[in-house]
């Protein structure tokens, strides 16, 4: 099997997420704007790769397959450091709260597009505008809090927004979640799937 391109930068992107945990629990000053480094370069590819893929018309299965794996692990490595880190009080519970609700909706989901996948219907739970508003709110949270998550960076004063930010998104997540269980309840109740094209009136 021969790796193109765009592939390559999601692999690459797995293989930041060693390094950013690594340089989250490194001691030296400055390493939580660092391990915010890390992750912005990884969601950058997670852009780049699908917009060549787009690009170079150089898509795969084995691509098609790894890029929202990669994404997902990016998302729940993440969240379970900051977790780990913000154990205790209301802020903690808070954290810990919205982390389960967004890998809980990311599993639960991943779980949908599988067995519709299974009966020939993955395209009618695709990815809605607010699947990727939740994306980018939960991006720029993560980063933020990656950089709030220790006193050195108090003095930016953005603790609060990031952990607001992810709430948010946690909000989001729930949203685009019953969108698609929406989307796939049809089948899920046993009714037959329709056929694309089909209308109302030829079903009449």
């Amino acid at each position: 099997m021969r790796i193109n391109l765009p592939t390559w930068l999601t692999l690459f992107r797995v293989a930041l997420l060693p390094v950013m945990v690594v340089v989250f629990y490194l001691p030296f000053r400055g390493h939580n704007f660092t391990a915010a480094i890390v992750f912005v370069l990884a969601a950058v590819t997670d852009w780049l790769d699908g917009y060549l893929a787009r690009r170079l018309n150089q898509t795969s299965a084995f691509g098609a397959f790894l890029d929202p794996v990669a994404d997902k692990l990016m998302v729940a490595v993440t969240l379970f450091l900051l977790v780990e880190s913000h154990r205790g009080g209301w802020p903690g519970i808070l954290m810990a709260v919205t982390a389960a609700v967004i890998v809980g909706r990311e599993i639960s989901i991943s779980a949908l597009r599988e067995w519709m996948a299974e009966i020939g219907m993955r395209a009618t739970v695709k990815v809605a505008f607010v699947g990727k508003l939740k994306t980018v709110m939960q991006m720029i949270a993560l980063v933020v809090l990656i950089v709030q998550h220790e006193k050195e960076a108090e003095a930016l004063r953005l603790y609060h927004i990031g952990e607001g930010l992810l709430v948010i998104a946690g909000g989001l997540t729930i949203w685009s979640g019953m969108h698609y269980l929406r989307a796939a309840w049809p089948m899920l109740r046993g009714e037959p799937p329709k056929q694309p094209g089909t209308s109302k009136r030829a079903e009449a």
